[in-house]
């Protein structure tokens, strides 16, 4: 009795093709937010949209935050009695050393809008606070023991990262 039947059965994540996938190194966004796969401490992310702000935020933080921990981060004052119920913000230190990494360049597309209009601000603020590198016009040569390897407005670089997550769509 339907007109249409919709079979919606989850995605995969996109691997993009670069040569050097294979290494233990390089992961995917599931296998690090519901794998629990281990992470290094220095991070690249090939994906600046809305999962890859989402990885690099769990990524910074200790998981299971406390609400005294969220009020310093934020400058919460739960007592009431401070003005406005605000004091100044004190961020927690990084966890990890990421880089954040898309093609575009951000003038077509702002690294970290992916979350949306009304949400996007704050996530760039915690990247930001957290000293997130974020390179655009990234593109992707190959990975190898050394790193990342990557081209940037003509430039090689090598990114000596520990993990390489991939977070490119799906």
């Amino acid at each position: 009795g339907f007109d249409e039947v919709i079979v919606a059965t989850g995605v995969k994540p996109r691997l993009p093709d670069i040569p050097g996938l294979d290494p233990p190194k390089v992961l995917s966004y599931h296998e690090v937010l519901f794998e629990r796969k281990p992470v290094g401490e220095r991070v690249a992310i090939i994906g600046a949209g809305g999962i890859g702000v989402d990885v690099c935020e769990f990524l910074l933080h200790e998981p299971g935050q406390s609400i005294e921990a969220f009020c310093d981060e934020w400058g919460v004052d739960p007592s009431g009695s401070t003005e406005g119920g605000l004091r100044p913000p004190k961020p927690a230190p990084p966890r990890r050393d990421i880089v954040m990494l898309q093609r575009k360049p951000a003038k077509k597309r702002k690294m970290g809008t992916g979350p949306g209009r009304t949400t996007g601000w704050v996530h760039r603020l915690v990247l930001e606070r957290a000293g997130v590198r974020m390179l655009d016009e990234v593109s992707y040569e190959r990975i190898d023991d050394r790193g990342l390897h990557i081209r940037r407005k003509g430039e090689r670089e090598i990114l000596d990262v520990d993990t390489i997550v991939l977070a490119a769509g799906q």
